[in-house]
């Protein structure tokens, strides 16, 4: 399985989000993430975090929880093991231009409205909820659509179409 991060930087008020636009080749084309990425074969999950986000924003994180840990099972794409990270703590300048798209602050309230994966919409509600400190969550996709979801152990209902 594929170990990756992803985190979501937090002003109070909204994420900074990666609109995926600038490799041909990706399973998140046009889709809107956090930032992160794969870990290289020395390093934890923090330290892949860190690297990533400094790589892609130019932000160096100075405080990060970690939120969980994400299953995804793709018929498409490789399996991977993602670790969920938020940062309400960090210093520098945002990059002008990253390589994986384009960079850009946006409200929590309107990030729903945005092209983003029906399981990044769970976990994105998750990490709204005080109750869900850490949460370890399964998702799984036929092509693009997500097919099963499971947290903690139990099967959650799938968002209506």
């Amino acid at each position: 399985m594929k170990q990756t991060t992803l985190c979501y930087i937090d002003d109070g008020e909204r994420y900074l989000m990666l609109h995926r636009t600038k490799k041909a080749v990706d399973a998140s084309h046009d889709k809107w993430i956090g930032v992160g990425g794969k870990c290289e074969a020395t390093e934890s999950p923090d330290e892949c975090m860190l690297r990533e986000v400094k790589e892609e924003t130019g932000l160096e994180i100075d405080r990060w929880h970690y939120r969980g840990i994400v299953t995804f099972i793709s018929d498409t794409w490789p399996n991977e093991y993602m670790h969920l990270f938020t940062a309400d703590r960090w210093h520098g300048d945002i990059i002008s231009v990253c390589n994986e798209g384009d960079l850009e602050w946006v409200n929590k309230t309107h990030i729903e409205k945005l092209n983003l994966w029906e399981g990044d919409k769970i976990f994105l509600r998750l990490l709204a909820e005080p109750k869900h400190d850490f949460f370890s969550l399964k998702l799984v996709y036929v092509a693009d659509t997500l097919t099963l979801a499971i947290l903690n152990g139990k099967l959650l209902p799938l968002p209506q179409k």
